[in-house]
């Protein structure tokens, strides 16, 4: 399969995973299309000359995608761990050396991190603290991003989707409890993630196919 065809294929695979699987609760077949809508995307990402630092961060998003679809505490913190681990990656080779983000942009970016303590942590029980060294990892990507110049800027938007997807995520987790709303977060926090993802591989691909 070439690179243009595989990110065909996740494409696919993330639209059935929206019209029919996002909203549903844990099942094998969801883990599968879920994992492999953003697993394609990784193994893709070579073929478009994507930077390894990218790959591995596809990767790990693909990993934390698996254990976030699985039932229990233990898999939601792996799940986590991975998808921390992606954003450091992300954050290693977005950073421009010697460059600072943009002031205004990254005090909203500081100010939104900040209110995650008033209005999410209290909600997050004994993950707090997890959840606390999540959001500084994730504020870290996205603040990397904001030094990425004007040739990858659709980079740029794909880590903005990120940060707006771990929004609605910890929305649809901890916060709201309307099964009609959680539904709706569901399909809009998928289209935001995995938007931001392939945003991400898109702009930072010498080989990008669109």
């Amino acid at each position: 399969m070439t690179a243009t065809t595989l990110f065909i294929f996740a494409v696919l695979l993330a639209t059935l995973y929206e019209i029919v699987f996002c909203w549903r609760g844990a099942s094998w077949p969801k883990s599968l299309i879920k994992t492999g809508s953003v697993a394609v995307l990784a193994l893709a990402a070579p073929g478009l000359a994507a930077p390894m630092l990218i790959v591995a961060g596809l990767a790990l998003g693909a990993l934390g995608d698996f254990f976030l679809s699985r039932p229990g505490e233990k898999a939601f913190l792996a799940g986590m761990g991975a998808f921390a681990a992606g954003h450091l990656a992300y954050a290693a080779e977005f950073w421009i050396p010697g460059t600072l983000p943009p002031l205004f942009p990254a005090l909203a970016l500081l100010a939104l991190g900040i209110s995650t303590e008033f209005w999410l942590a209290p909600q997050t029980g004994a993950l707090r603290w997890s959840v606390r060294a999540y959001v500084g990892v994730i504020t870290l990507m996205a603040l990397a991003a904001l030094t990425l110049g004007p040739d990858r800027q659709v980079a740029l938007w794909g880590a903005v989707l990120f940060v707006l997807s771990d929004l609605l995520l910890s929305l649809d987790l901890f916060v709201v409890k309307s099964p009609g709303l959680n539904r709706l977060l569901s399909h809009a926090l998928w289209a935001a993630y995995w938007s931001g993802q392939a945003l991400i591989l898109l702009g930072m691909a010498a080989n990008a196919p669109f």
